[in-house]
This record gives structure tokens, sequence and C-alpha cells, in this order.
């Protein structure tokens, strides 16, 4: 009986009480508090560059999304379902911005089962597509981790040992329904160096922790909207590859467009390779894009070239990874107190009212933190610097 309280003492000294942390302010409401979070979330996301790390530039990446009875829940407007589906179009949009030769795949879970929206591919509006078409799924029944996660792998087990294989998990539900011990699945993943992680609508899970942290993914549960969205967001950016991962030399082509008249003999009207994939540009077409290993026509790039597995791109393409590679150095932090000039950020010219503002160590400008993130996450160049060098 002596020994109750030391043994409670050191069960609570495991865990951060994180109850404490929300603190009311003089009308008792928690905002400034959830803000407070929010801000210092913001900047660990700016912090966190990669520098000379060595990313997974090419990505394999299966979204998996939970389409429980829980997904109706109205905390998010006007659900989650709702809420999830519009912020995953947003993040196929920027995830091939960023990432122009990466492909995605999406997988929904419901009712004890999982089942592909999409296979993997390269096509932003075919994932937009389906995402849009799941607005009016019927939320049933418990999600699946061990259905979603080995149906994943049935395609991810396939890729290139030199690309970067990643899942990422939407998940609503407090429970999961497996037909097998998850646990073997999550020793499979890492042999396979499948990086997994998660996204929780509703509260901490166990099996969630340990599948990302086996696998060496991330584990967020959101606070409300926008910190769902800047969770997504932060995923869209390549993670630093594994230190025994395979270097590759991988071959490329590059295609010109290429468009004739009907008067041209050279050239008649076909059929594009996209088609097998049920893609809209499926008719006969004069112009587009045409390997030049094995002569198969595209209408869109970049695609992995089915007939003899050439990896086709646009230079642009390779441009638009290439910021990865070498980051915009961080800004140079400091509180607003101690800044000497005039109060507004160089970018949007507003006032600076938030507790820091970061300084860009080439031309000493001042941002805002969100001027600062948008910078970072968007722009990859101060938008200062670039005016001194066109001025001159």
């Amino acid at each position: 009986m002596d020994e109750e309280p030391e043994r409670a003492k050191r069960w609570e000294g495991g865990y951060e009480r994180t109850w404490e942390v929300l603190k009311e302010d003089e009308s008792g409401s928690l905002k400034a508090t959830v803000e407070e979070i929010l801000f210092q979330s913001k900047r660990k996301r700016v912090l966190e560059s990669h520098g000379q790390v060595r990313l997974g530039m090419m990505r394999h990446l299966f979204v998996v999304v939970d389409f429980s009875r829980t997904m109706e829940d109205q905390d998010l407007k006007p659900n989650r379902l709702t809420s999830t589906l519009k912020l995953l179009e947003a993040f196929v949009q920027e995830y091939f911005d960023q990432n122009p030769i990466s492909q995605v795949g999406i997988i929904a879970t419901k009712n004890k089962r999982a089942e592909k929206l999409t296979d993997l591919a390269g096509n932003p509006k075919k994932h937009i597509a389906a995402l849009r078409k799941a607005v009016d799924s019927i939320c049933v029944g418990e999600p699946s981790l061990y259905n979603s996660l080995n149906l994943a792998i049935q395609s991810l087990k396939y890729m290139p040992a030199h690309t970067s294989r990643e899942i990422l998990i939407i998940l609503s539900s407090l429970t999961t329904c497996d037909p097998a011990n998850i646990y073997e699945l999550v020793k499979t993943l890492k042999c396979l160096k499948v990086r997994v992680s998660v996204i929780g609508l509703s509260a901490e899970v166990r099996v969630c922790t340990v599948l990302t942290r086996e696998t060496g993914g991330m584990y967020n549960v959101i606070l409300d909207e926008s910190h769902f969205k800047e969770l997504l967001m932060f995923h869209v950016k390549p993670s630093p590859a594994s230190s025994s991962s395979e270097c590759s030399l991988i071959r490329m082509g590059f295609p010109q467009h290429t468009v004739a008249s009907l008067k041209d003999q050279d050239l008649k009207p076909s059929f594009s390779m996209s088609s097998l994939d049920g893609s809209s540009d499926s008719g006969l077409t004069l112009g587009g894009y045409f390997c030049p290993q094995c002569h198969a026509k595209y209408t869109e790039l970049p695609v992995e070239c089915k007939i003899c597995g050439l990896t086709l791109v646009s230079a642009p393409h390779l441009a638009r990874s290439f910021h990865h590679l070498f980051p915009l150095e961080a800004f140079v932090e400091s509180p607003v107190e101690q800044h000497p000039g005039d109060r507004f950020c160089q970018a949007c010219q507003g006032e600076l009212k938030d507790k820091s503002v970061f300084t860009c160590p080439a031309c000493n400008s001042v941002f805002c933190v969100e001027c600062n993130i948008f910078i970072h996450d968007t722009l990859h160049c101060c938008p200062s610097c670039i005016n001194r060098q066109c001025a001159h």
C-alpha cells in the first residue's frame, strides 16, 4: 500500500499535462492560447529546413482517407468528410506543383474494407475529380488500417528502390477493425522502407503512435480546420531520404510538344496512351508528346511511358523540383521590440503585430511570420533580394 502513491507519481511523470497549457484570458476565452500554439507550430515549420540533406525527390504517396461513420461529425463544417475532401483538393494541387515528377494515389476505408479511389498517377485532374465525386459517399462502419496499408503495399513494393515510398493516413475513428495482427504488417512496412504518417481528427490512438514511430513518419492531431490544412501542407515538402536508400541514375526523356495540321502526312490523328487511365483526353488528336524511345503518344507531362517505362518530363518540371535541394536560408528571428526601423513588413506592407519579426540575412529586409512562411514555402526566394538584383 505504501508503494501505491509512488507508482502513481511515476505513471503521471511519463505524460505531458497538455491540459495545463490551456489558460483562459480575462473574458474566459481560450482563443489566445490556441493562437499561441498555432504560432509556435508555424515557427517550427520555417525553422525545419533540411539544408544539404539528401531528399526523396521522386515520391510515390498513397493518401488513405477514413470514410467511417465518425466522418459525419460536425466539429469541422459542414462535416469532417466534406472538410477533409476540400482540403485534400488543395493538397493535391500543391503537391504536384512542388513535386511535379512524383505520383499520388487515394485509398478509402470504411465498413472494415479498403478500396482504391485512384491508383498511383501523376495527373492531378484525375485525383481531384475522384475527390469531388467522393463527397456524396455514405459514411458507414469502422475503418481498417490493416486492409488500407496492405492495399497500398501491393503497389508500393514494386516501386524502384531509389524513390520515396510514403503513406499518409487521415483517421477520424478511434477504432480500427483488422483481420490480422497489424504489428506484423508494421514490420513489413519497415522492411520495405515505407514511411507512414497519420493525421488524427479525433484524438491520439496508440496503434498509430507505434505505426509512425517504427516507420519514421509523423503523427499529429488537428486543433481546428486551419491547423488541419497546415498539417496537410507539411507533407507537400519531400522528407529526407533514408541513409540506406539507394542512389541511382535515372533515365528520362524530354519530349517536345508536336502539333501538325491535317496536311502533314507524317503525323496522323491518333489516340493518346493517357486514354488507358480513363483520362478525359481520350479522343483522336493530331499533336502531343511523343516518347523519344518508343514514340508512344501522351497528352500531358510528367508521365511514365507505359510501353518502355521511360520517365517523360519537361525542363520546367525538374526546375521546380530543384529548389528542394537548395532551400532558401532561414531568416533570423528577433523580438519585434528590438527592431529599430519602421515596423512594417517589406512584403505585405502590414504592421508587424506578432511577437517576432524575421530578417533576411542577405538584404536585412524584415518580414512578418505569415510572409516568412509564404516566402519559404511558395516563393523560395527573398522578394527584396530579387528586386535589388533587377534594379542593378
